[in-house]
């Protein structure tokens, strides 16, 4: 049995690992816990930092009584609140907008008020991600799994290891007591167990994390009290060294109307956060 339930758990990781290999689109949630609503420069800032490519989701969540999601055409419309002539409308209150195409996207609210308050989105899509390698699949903790309430112990394994884009992280415990939060912020934050973010939530009790890109990645649990006594693991990717296989896209350069330049020029006088 014990057998059994290994060679069942191997498998699952296996395909999963194939799965996030070949799919590394990511989906954004559109002002993040503040949904798609009227706030001034909201969206500007953002999605300033943010870098979409073919293949990603946008997902807009709102009231759908007093509000809509209106993809417009152009520059001239989006900047006016156009949304006469629409290129798609969305209107359940909770819209996945796939990202298809490369060049300038440009969404609104059909609700001209809060149009001209700010609620309003433009984004540049550029080609497909890259497609990551099978990378190692790392369990979290080893044997012990992410359980440990000590200090030190997931600093300690992590430490010991080298960790790269494509590489996966294994999460596995009791989904009942316990859970996983990938967050954004500084080393205080995470040390403080008081993050300000969150990249993604897991709550399966067997989760698996593709590590995507370079940089310093945060994990904690914030279950009542377990981050505080230790169950917290930061981790450095490195960024890859070996070739990485692009899909086969034609380069093209896209041309600008001149609404679109004009409107690109508007914007570089907007304030910076």
């Amino acid at each position: 049995m014990a057998i059994k339930k290994i060679f069942g758990l191997v498998l699952v990781i296996m395909t999963l690992t194939v799965l996030l290999a070949c799919c590394s689109a990511t989906v954004y949630k559109v002002g993040d816990s503040d949904g798609w609503t009227a706030k001034d420069d909201k969206y500007y800032s953002w999605y300033e930092r943010k870098e979409f490519h073919v293949g990603d989701s946008l997902v807009f969540e709102y009231d759908r009584n007093v509000n809509d999601v209106t993809q417009v055409s152009g520059a001239w419309a989006y900047e006016f609140c156009n949304f006469s002539s629409p290129k798609a409308v969305y209107n359940t209150g909770h819209d996945v907008v796939n990202l298809t195409q490369p060049g300038y996207h440009y969404f609104i609210t059909s609700n001209h008020d809060l149009c001209a308050s700010g609620q309003k989105l433009d984004i540049l899509v550029v080609r497909p991600r890259p497609i990551l390698p099978l990378g190692k699949v790392f369990m979290v903790g080893d044997s012990k799994g992410w359980n440990v309430y000590n200090s030190d112990y997931y600093y300690k394994w992590s430490e010991e290891k080298q960790f790269y884009v494509g590489d996966n992280l294994f999460f596995e415990y009791n989904k009942d007591l316990n859970d996983v939060i990938e967050i954004n912020g500084t080393d205080l934050e995470f040390k403080s167990c008081h993050p300000t973010s969150r990249v993604a939530v897991y709550n399966t009790g067997h989760d698996l994390v593709k590590l995507t890109k370079p940089g310093i990645h945060y994990f904690v649990s914030l279950k009542t009290g377990l981050c505080e006594v230790g169950l917290k693991l930061r981790v450095m990717v490195q960024p890859l060294t070996k070739t990485v296989t692009f899909p086969n896209v034609p380069k093209k350069k896209m041309k600008l109307t001149p609404i679109d330049r004009l409107s690109r020029w508007l914007r570089t006088f907007r304030p910076h956060h």
